[in-house]
């Protein structure tokens, strides 16, 4: 039977963000060709930064990251994929009982709707926002937003 990995040692993994040439269709809709590859633990930095009731949409976090790397743009498909294990990162850390946790509910996605794959989904992460003072609206073909 295989072990599952945990989180933990997923947030290690690539240890550098690491720079690259984007493929050409990013390239032009992200302007410039220098693309980077982050970690877990960047997104997971960048993240801790973010105050109480405030919060930051996929772009101004994939533009953070460009910025600190020195890169024309962070690479749309594995920040994705590295926010979702910092928030299970997280989710790991609360069971073992850490208090300070990264707070990742604070991402948005750029419409301000939600993730539905964040650990507990929607819900949960609507449940945190709110108890830090935002408001969602329901959409006529019920997409979650946030309002404030």
């Amino acid at each position: 039977m295989k072990s599952r990995t945990s989180w933990n040692v997923k947030m290690d993994k690539p240890a550098l963000p690491e720079i690259k040439t984007g493929p050409v269709e990013w390239n032009e809709r992200f302007g410039g060709n220098k693309m980077v590859i982050p970690t877990p633990r960047l997104i997971e930095k960048i993240i801790f930064e973010i105050p109480t009731s405030k919060t930051l949409k996929l772009t101004q976090l994939r533009e953070h990251i460009a910025e600190e790397c020195k890169a024309d743009y962070a690479c749309p498909l594995t920040t994705g994929i590295f926010l979702r294990i910092v928030a299970e990162y997280a989710e790991e850390l609360k069971k073992e009982g850490e208090l300070k946790i990264p707070p990742y509910w604070r991402i948005i996605r750029d419409d301000g709707s939600l993730f539905e794959k964040f650990p507990g989904g929607i819900e949960s992460q609507m449940e945190k926002l709110i108890k830090e003072g935002h408001q969602f609206k329901t959409s006529q073909r019920g997409k979650v937003k946030m309002v404030s």
